[in-house]
Formats: C-alpha cells, structure tokens, sequence
C-alpha cells in the first residue's frame, strides 16, 4: 500500500497525547486494510523516524440512537506506534 494511503489521520485524545510526551507513543487512525508491517513503513517513510513497535485495533462501530432513529458508526481501525529512544514526531 502507499504510505500516504496507510495512515489517516493522527489520533488526538488525553491519553493520546500524554502517551506522546512521556513515552515516545503516537497514535493514529489507519485503513481497515493496512498490516502491522504496513503502519511501520509508512510512519518510518512519511515521518523520517525509526519505529520499535506497533500496536493494532479494530474498534466496532456502535449503534447510537438520534432523533430520528437509530444509526451505526463505521468500524474504525487504530495503531499504536512506539518510536526509538530520542525520536519524535511534530504534528503541530
């Protein structure tokens, strides 16, 4: 797949974020169709850093109910990515 393909977005959250500033974690918003292998080279390319590890998760979409009936939200898939000692990344 094309790196610029793999990765979606950043994932932003309190969590995420303090992940980032004490423990060198970033997280991102990835296609559905994307491999652990996939995530690394891509982060590696887009990026320019050296990637240790990779977490991967599918988070099912859950059915909400709105004024007008029910809907569901899309399935969304989610990496984890731990850089190398004294690596980062600038997403602002």
């Amino acid at each position: 797949m094309n790196p610029a393909d793999v990765i979606k977005r950043p994932l932003l959250t309190e969590k995420s974020t303090l992940g980032m500033n004490e423990r060198g974690h970033y997280a991102f918003v990835i296609d559905r169709r994307a491999s652990k292998t996939d995530v690394k080279h891509a982060v590696e390319t887009l990026y320019g850093v050296k990637v240790e590890r990779v977490w991967t998760q599918n988070q099912k979409g859950r059915r909400r109910r709105l004024r007008y009936g029910w809907i569901k939200e899309p399935v969304v898939k989610k990496a984890s990515v731990r850089l190398a000692e004294g690596q980062s990344i600038e997403l602002f």
